[in-house]
């Protein structure tokens, strides 16, 4: 039952009846389950736990690390960048898709083992550096506070090295909601990697009065922005979101290509704004 729950609750898939009846103790014990680091493919690495996911770029002149997991995930994460032969204060650059507890709660340690800064989305900034959400009283977990460094704008190219990210503000999820893309060498070529920040409604009051009344507005334009991009890998940060253990044991097993998949983004956004159009009809007064 906690798996079906786990992957319904992650998947923005649960009803309010069953988030109120979820027992969080045992979903985040399970989201915090050990998972070994690996490599994806060329210089992006997979640092995360079994359910929440973390992602290790590295390049001779430092790395970057994308989101933190819950407060109990950051000595895992941290464990597991050492695991793969690199060294914490090699660094330099946090990044977070969104500012949710268990993606954030995990950022102010790794910050002070690492002495990174932390960049993210100048909406989600608030709620980062309060350790709340900043309208959704109804979330009661909450997160470590953590300053938040530099403010991202949609476009903006985040470089480190011998890599450059892009931010791409891509909200609903939350008001700062954001996603990041970079080419990887493969072959003579380069191949897409897009770290899709969370795209379900999740509980998401889509209803005016909640505090996020742009809310509809804001899953249209997403959505509407992910189908006109092009990604040969889709990443996303719970693992339920891309088949995380599927391509893993596929890669272990001698697929080197296991992670990619050009048409993964369009069925993923399909198949998400399906799920918010029944949602916003569900919440519509009645």
């Amino acid at each position: 039952m906690i798996r079906i729950l786990l992957a319904a609750s992650a998947l923005g898939l649960a009803s309010p009846a069953l988030a109120q009846r979820t027992d969080w103790a045992k979903v985040r014990a399970e989201w915090n389950q050990p998972m070994a680091p690996f490599r994806i493919l060329g210089n992006v690495h997979y640092v995360g736990t079994a359910g929440i996911s973390a992602y290790l770029i590295t390049s001779p002149q430092g790395h970057i690390l994308i989101d933190g997991g819950m407060p109990e995930s950051a000595p895992l994460i941290a464990a597991n960048i050492e695991k793969l032969g690199f060294k914490l204060n090699d660094v330099k650059i946090l990044l977070v898709n969104h500012a949710h507890w268990d993606h954030e709660g995990g950022l102010a340690e790794l910050k002070r083992r690492t002495g990174a800064r932390l960049l993210a989305s100048a909406a989600d900034a608030p709620a980062l550096e309060a350790g709340t959400s900043d309208y959704r009283p109804d979330i009661s977990i909450a997160a470590p506070p953590v300053k938040v460094d530099g403010q991202l704008k949609d476009g903006e190219e985040i470089r480190l090295g011998t890599n450059t990210l892009v931010a791409h503000l891509t909200p609903g999820h939350t008001k700062g909601c954001t996603s990041f893309t970079m080419q990887v060498p493969s072959g003579g070529d380069s191949l897409t990697v897009l770290f899709a920040c969370s795209f379900s409604v999740a509980d998401q009051p889509l209803t005016p009065g909640h505090g996020y009344d742009a809310a509809p507005a804001d899953f249209r334009a997403t959505f509407a922005k992910l189908r006109a991009t092009q990604a040969d890998v889709f990443l996303s940060f719970h693992a339920e979101q891309f088949d995380l253990a599927a391509k893993r044991a596929k890669q272990a097993a001698g697929d080197p290509e296991a992670f990619v998949d050009p048409g993964e983004l369009g069925r993923r956004v399909d198949a998400a704004q399906k799920a918010f159009e029944a949602e916003l009809r569900a919440q519509a007064p009645k």
